[in-house]
C-alpha cells in the first residue's frame, strides 16, 4: 500500500483551479519528484497535501487514511512535514531554537531527548553543529536550507514534503543539499520532491511525475523521463533547467 496517494484531487485558489483531477502515489521509503513549468500546480499539490490549500475535492490518502480538510497542525502530527519554498526559518532565533520548535506538534519532550534530537540532527548536517547558537538571519542561503530540513526533520516525519530546496543555491551547495537528500533517504524517510533542478531531482528520484496547467501528463522512472522526448526538450535539453513553482 502507498504511504501517500491522490486521487482525482481538485483544488482552488478561489476561482482559480490549480489542481484538475491529479492522481499520484508515493510508496514507502521512495523519494519522488513533481517536474513542470511555472504555475503548473506543483507546489499547491504540497500545499493540498499538508492542508494548506484547504478547498480541495478528491482523496488524499496518508497510510490508508483520509486526510482531506484536517487542519495542517493534525497533519503534521500523522507524520507530513512540509518545508515550504523560501525556507521560512526564524531569524532572530539560534540554529538551535529553530530546531527545538521542529518539535512543537510533538508535545512537550524531555531537555535530554530533545539534546538527543539536535545531536542527531548535527549528524546529518555537519554544518549546523558550529552553528548552534547563530542567529538564523545570520545564516548563508545553503546553510538556511539546510536548517529548514532539518527543523522538518525534528518532527520526526513519515513523509517529507519538499518544496524547491535548491532554489537561489550556488551549485556546489545544491550538490552538498542532494547529498544529504541521499543521506535522509538511506535512513528510511519517504520524500515528495519540488525542484527547478530536474536533472538533479531525477538524479535522486526513484519515479516522477510531469505537471502542466494542472495536470500529471507523464509519469515514470527517471530513465524513462530522461529518455522522453518532449521531457528533455522542456525541461532537461539546451543546457537550460526547469523552471518550477
Amino acid at each position: 500500500m502507498a504511504l501517500l496517494e491522490l486521487r482525482d484531487v481538485y483544488s482552488a485558489y478561489g476561482n482559480v483551479q490549480a489542481l484538475k483531477g491529479i492522481s499520484l502515489h508515493v510508496n514507502q521509503g521512495e523519494i519522488v519528484t513533481l517536474l513542470g513549468a511555472n504555475g503548473a500546480g506543483k507546489s499547491t499539490t504540497l500545499r493540498t497535501i499538508s492542508g494548506l490549500v484547504p478547498d480541495s475535492t478528491g482523496e488524499i490518502l496518508f497510510d490508508g487514511k483520509p486526510i482531506n480538510r484536517i487542519a495542517p497542525e493534525a497533519i503534521v502530527r500523522m507524520g507530513v512535514a512540509h518545508v515550504p519554498e523560501g525556507r521560512r526559518i526564524f531569524p532572530g532565533l539560534t540554529v538551535k531554537e529553530n530546531l527545538m520548535i521542529g518539535t512543537s506538534a510533538r508535545g512537550r519532550l524531555s531537555k535530554i531527548q530533545m539534546a538527543s534530537e539536535v545531536e542527531e540532527m548535527y549528524v546529518i548536517f555537519p554544518d549546523l553543529k558550529r552553528l548552534s547558537e547563530a542567529l538564523g538571519w545570520s545564516l548563508s542561503g545553503g546553510q538556511q536550507q539546510m536548517l529548514a530540513v532539518a527543523r522538518g526533520l525534528m518532527s520526526k516525519p513519515r513523509l517529507l514534503l519538499l518544496d524547491e530546496p535548491s532554489l537561489g543555491l550556488a551549485p556546489i551547495i545544491v550538490q552538498q543539499l542532494f547529498s544529504t537528500i541521499r543521506t535522509i533517504r538511506e535512513r528510511g524517510m519517504t520524500v515528495l520532491l519540488v525542484e527547478q533542478n530536474a536533472n538533479m531531482a531525477l538524479s535522486v528520484a526513484d519515479r516522477g511525475y510531469v505537471m502542466v496547467t494542472g495536470n500529471i501528463t507523464v509519469e515514470g522512472t527517471p530513465d524513462q523521463l530522461l529518455n522522453n522526448e518532449e521531457v528533455r526538450a522542456a525541461y532537461l535539453g539546451g543546457g537550460s533547467r526547469a523552471e518550477v513553482a
